[in-house]
């Protein structure tokens, strides 16, 4: 194991994990044996060295004792930990970059990933009224670089079902929510997205307490995550991940098709912008 610190300006994650990865081996320690006495799952280990999941200082300090890596990962992890993102969502926006395909159920605003500029500053200054406007500044910012995953003309599949409250929900202006409706519309008629909207005639539905987005990946298990307001959490436990799928699969069956969801989404816009002109 070497023994200088990371450089942070060379993806410190995925080259912990790496490292992770050759001390692992060389223990000779497969993933769930190097998982037992940390009390986390084999498929975690992969995460983690994937790159996909965050190191904290504990673990970091608990796989410097299993491994006799003398503090390297402990010194280590703070550099990967470092993210623009808040606390409970950072993991999964970073999970989210490396992701091969992401399914998303979005119950009350425009996912981040298809935001418009306007439209993420409006959600932000809602959640933050007395923020100063360097502050909404710094988070449309990071907001709009998250966006530029899509930039892939293939890579990641992004399938989303949006609550028909995402259309009907506006905010200080109609024209800022039927700019971001056209931007989705745009990507679904460039075959770059797939959305579906669920209407409010589906009535109760499994999607009822909220945000979900699933995750997959080449070399790393799937992973689930659901947010609140401040909160979010990250599940890799297969039987977790698989509940949430079928719940979003669930969703899928009751919303309406690709074809109409883009009908729909394009009307409403459109009535916002006669709106807007009357």
């Amino acid at each position: 194991m070497a023994s200088k610190n990371l450089d942070p300006s060379s993806s410190p994650r995925a080259l912990l994990g790496a490292e992770l990865r050759v001390a692992r081996e060389r223990a000779g320690l497969s993933q769930a044996e190097l998982g037992e006495p940390l009390f986390v799952s084999g498929s975690f280990i992969g995460q983690l060295e994937a790159g996909t999941r965050r190191m904290h200082l504990d673990l970091a300090r608990q796989i410097d004792g299993v491994l006799g890596t003398d503090g390297f990962f402990e010194r280590n992890c703070g550099a990967a930990a470092k993210s623009k993102y808040p606390d409970h969502f950072a993991e999964a926006a970073e999970a989210e970059a490396t992701a091969v395909a992401i399914r998303e159920y979005a119950p009350q605003l425009i996912p981040g990933l298809l935001q418009t500029e306007a439209y993420a500053r409006e959600v932000f200054r809602a959640y933050q009224p007395t923020a100063p406007e360097s502050e909404i500044d710094e988070l449309v910012k990071n907001r709009l670089e998250r966006t530029k995953l899509l930039a892939d003309p293939t890579t990641p599949l992004f399938w989303c079902v949006l609550d028909e409250a995402v259309l009907r929900r506006v905010g200080d202006s109609k024209a800022v929510l039927a700019e971001a409706l056209r931007h989705i519309a745009s990507l679904i008629r460039s075959r770059r997205i797939i959305v579906q909207v669920l209407p409010f005639s589906a009535g109760f539905h499994a999607g009822l307490l909220g945000f979900l987005q699933l995750m997959s990946f080449d070399d790393a298990p799937p992973l689930a995550y659901v947010q609140g307001t401040g909160t979010g959490q990250l599940f890799d436990d297969p039987a977790t991940v698989t509940r949430h799928a079928l719940t979003y699969d669930l969703l899928m069956a009751n919303a309406l098709s690709p074809r109409k969801s883009l009908a729909l989404i394009e009307s409403v816009a459109e009535d916002y912008e006669h709106d807007q002109q009357a």
